[in-house]
């Protein structure tokens, strides 16, 4: 298997030129602000990076040029989640082809609310590379005796786990017999997460993008086995979160990046843009944490 470095990963943003474009120069610039700040890897094109919104042709061009832009310095886990199976298998292959580390997706989209279409969508997806898999649990329970079954497929190695119940993942790793690797991906209990010892070995997220360097000494102070170090990084990443799901307009998020010199451009509809009074109120809200220092491209 395909090791996957512990640590944070961001769930990566994409950006999007003002003519909602992908944004090749500004996904060279979020590689290279996460890397700075201690990221191991990215994930891409999930939730956060607006997968669904996007064409299988602009998935594409986000893992080709995210794989050129990290040069092999940090793991790259490629989002192939799809309402379409097929799209799915395609963006898969495409992942494998140009170097990705691992591909991962979450459960059917709309169609195929089902365990048994969860499990044939994954099986189809996991055995169309040699890639290592990681399911994503997303939005939906964690039943670690019916689970179990998904880490039976080929490649399945993994699992990103955007929940709270940290004692089903517990008790899932448990029921496995074969190495397999688990993910956090609630910003906001990070630490909690790294507390159960040998369960998590690392943490997905939103936050990532803005605020690198705190996720990164959690999890730093945690393999120290400092909890009360990392509680005190975690409290501080938690006044950002806060302000991060303030408003549900996610081009609130984009915005918020220019404190930090990156122009990521507008969220897709069905959200909206913002105005240039707007944007600048959310630049400033970010700013007034203190959290990391602004750049000198920030916008005024």
């Amino acid at each position: 298997m395909e090791r996957l470095s512990g640590g944070a990963y961001a769930a990566m943003i994409t950006p999007f030129t003002k003519d909602d474009k992908v944004n090749e120069g500004a996904i060279e610039q979020l590689i290279e602000y996460g890397l700075a700040g201690g990221l191991a890897g990215f994930y891409l094109t999930g939730s956060t990076g607006e997968g669904l919104l996007m064409s299988v042709t602009e998935r594409k061009q986000v893992y080709r040029r995210v794989v050129k832009a990290a040069k092999g310095r940090c793991k790259i886990i490629a989002h192939v989640g799809a309402v379409r199976t097929e799209d799915s298998i395609a963006l898969a292959r495409y992942a494998a082809d140009i170097g990705c580390d691992w591909i991962s997706s979450v459960a059917p989209v709309y169609f195929g609310q089902t365990f048994e279409a969860q499990y044939r969508h994954y099986k189809d997806i996991s055995e169309s590379t040699d890639l290592p898999f990681m399911v994503y649990c997303f939005r939906s329970s964690l039943v670690p005796e019916r689970d179990a079954r998904l880490f039976d497929l080929k490649n399945v190695k993994g699992m990103k786990y955007t929940g709270s119940d940290y004692f089903a993942v517990q008790c899932l790793k448990r029921k496995l017999d074969k190495e397999a690797v688990f993910f956090a991906g609630r910003d906001e209990q990070f630490a909690c997460a790294m507390a159960l010892g040998n369960v998590f070995s690392g943490a997905i997220g939103t936050s990532q993008n803005f605020i690198p360097r705190h996720f990164a000494n959690i999890y730093d102070c945690c393999m120290r086995n400092d909890f009360a170090a990392a509680a005190k990084w975690q409290d501080e990443a938690n006044r950002f979160v806060e302000l991060l799901i303030s408003n549900e307009n996610w081009s609130t998020w984009k915005a918020m990046m220019k404190h930090v010199g990156i122009d990521c451009g507008a969220a897709r509809k069905p959200y909206a843009p913002l105005s240039a009074a707007e944007e600048r109120k959310w630049i400033k809200r970010f700013a007034a944490l203190k959290l990391v220092k602004a750049s000198k491209r920030t916008a005024s």
